[in-house]
């Protein structure tokens, strides 16, 4: 549209500067307008030509444009459209992912809220003396009956002294039978844990350790009894804690235990401690065997040399057989030499082949004289 205007304004100038040429010459004949208008004619003619090749160009770039526009949007649209759907599907997988996370976590928080409850509820029985104890039994008759087999060990065993043991591992002389007590004092340890401020917790770290190695000295007591146990016991503390606890903070309270013969362990420990009586277990029952290996190692001896004979033998008896076999093919060959021999004669005389043959040996097996 602004190409066919600016045409006009260009025609209309052109009109008016030629007619003003026109009006500025003096030649004014008939002949001469005339020819001058056939020019301002031809001339917008050829501008009326030009102004229609504007137009038409015009047109076609316009058409263009609008195709080129047409192709863009429809490409926008379908990116768009595209990245929408995407987007809407990414958006639906992560909140199908979100909702599977929640899930997780309320399954978390319920296991946490039990969690809490158990906890409360150890927490009741550490609290209880009683209960207590019977908690480090249960924890402890676990430990050895997935560390020991069942022959190895006995459960609340009467010795001769009238006193019940938690556990006996029965170890061969030496060193002889184990005690394991459970019964280990935790109140001054929970006072200490619970301590306000440091003289309260270095108070009750005092009575921790005191308590600790009266339980050891009442331990050594009761269970060490020469000629029945061992000349040691173990000293069983229910948890990890503990167990670090006096040996970080208490390491003379450990050093007196085990003057004592009395050895404090943990459930870890313990089970270390298993291992090797396992272990222990395992060589006394192949000691006790070895005389029996011994002699039965002697009898697979005897078998063996037994064995040699016999092979001896039956070598001797192979090597007879393929000397026989040897004087069979020996003679089998002389037998077949001597038929070719008597094949190949040309009888001439039936008489004379009979006194010729008569001179011949009768056993062919037997003679061992070589063919001519």
């Amino acid at each position: 549209m602004s190409i066919t205007i600016i045409g006009l304004v260009v025609l209309a100038a052109f009109i008016g500067l030629s007619i003003g040429l026109l009006l500025k010459r003096k030649d004014t004949t008939p002949n001469h307008l005339d020819t001058i208008l056939a020019d301002i004619n031809r001339q917008q003619a050829e501008m009326t030509g030009r102004l229609n090749s504007f137009a038409d160009m015009q047109e076609a770039a316009k058409g263009e444009i609008n195709r080129t526009l047409s192709e863009r949007l429809d490409s926008v649209s379908k990116n768009v459209t595209h990245t929408l759907q995407e987007s809407r599907e990414k958006t639906s997988k992560t909140l199908g992912e979100l909702g599977e996370r929640l899930s997780l976590i309320d399954k978390a928080q319920q296991q946490i809220t039990a969690l809490s409850g158990q906890v409360v509820e150890l927490q009741h029985i550490l609290d209880n003396k009683q209960a207590r104890g019977a908690f480090g039994e249960a924890q402890l008759a676990d430990i050895v009956i997935d560390g020991l087999p069942e022959s190895a060990y006995l459960f609340q065993h009467t010795l001769s002294n009238g006193k019940r043991a938690d556990c006996l591992i029965n170890l061969p002389n030496p060193p002889g039978p184990v005690v394991v007590d459970s019964k280990f004092p935790l109140e001054a340890y929970q006072k200490f844990k619970q301590a306000a401020d440091e003289i309260e917790q270095k108070t009750a770290l005092q009575q921790f350790g005191q308590d600790t190695l009266k339980h050891a000295e009442a331990i050594r007591d009761k269970y060490i009894i020469t000629g029945e146990t061992a000349d040691a016991a173990l000293m069983f503390l229910p948890s990890e804690s503990i167990f670090s606890e006096l040996h970080i903070r208490r390491p003379d309270i450990v050093d007196k235990c085990r003057s004592m013969r009395v050895y404090p362990v943990s459930p870890n420990t313990m089970s270390l401690t298993l291992n090797t009586v396992r272990a222990i277990m395992r060589d006394v029952k192949m000691r006790e065997q070895a005389s029996i290996i011994q002699k039965e190692v002697h009898v697979m001896i005897e078998d063996v040399v037994r064995l040699n004979d016999r092979i001896s033998k039956l070598r001797t008896h192979f090597d007879q057989a393929n000397k026989d076999i040897e004087m069979i093919e020996t003679s089998g060959t002389k037998i077949s030499r001597r038929g070719e021999k008597i094949t190949a004669l040309e009888v001439e005389d039936s008489n004379k082949t009979s006194n010729k043959l008569s001179d011949k040996p009768d056993d062919l097996l037997s003679s061992q004289a070589d063919l001519p």
